[in-house]
């Protein structure tokens, strides 16, 4: 049985709390439709690097990330920012947030493939 969509808003903000919260930090680098845009989380860990998780739904119906890193030629943040600028111009409903965190955390309560 599938669970009730959140409005993509509400999320990214709850995401953003968890992040503070976790003392780390969260930016909106891309606002997408407030109630069904899809999401992609940039994650920075401040030394070059980052990693891409995009949210997928599952085969029950279930909010997923995919950590789509292996599909870059590398971990370098310019190729995660470049993934993430192709995405945007394919959908502009995309939310984007990026997360700051020198141990590499995403902070997701949703299951990370």
């Amino acid at each position: 049985m599938s669970e009730p969509r959140i409005q993509s808003m509400l999320w990214v903000e709850a995401l953003i709390a968890r992040v503070s919260q976790g003392g780390a930090s969260a930016f909106i680098i891309g606002v997408g439709d407030k109630e069904r845009g899809d999401l992609m989380i940039k994650i920075a860990t401040l030394d070059g690097h980052a990693r891409i998780l995009t949210r997928n739904t599952g085969i029950s119906g279930d909010s997923v990330f995919v950590d789509v890193t292996s599909q870059l030629s590398s971990e370098n943040e310019s190729e995660v920012d470049k993934y993430i600028a192709k995405a945007k111009e394919r959908d502009c409903d995309l939310w984007v947030v990026e997360i700051e965190d020198k141990e590499g955390r995403h902070f997701l309560t949703e299951r990370v493939e």
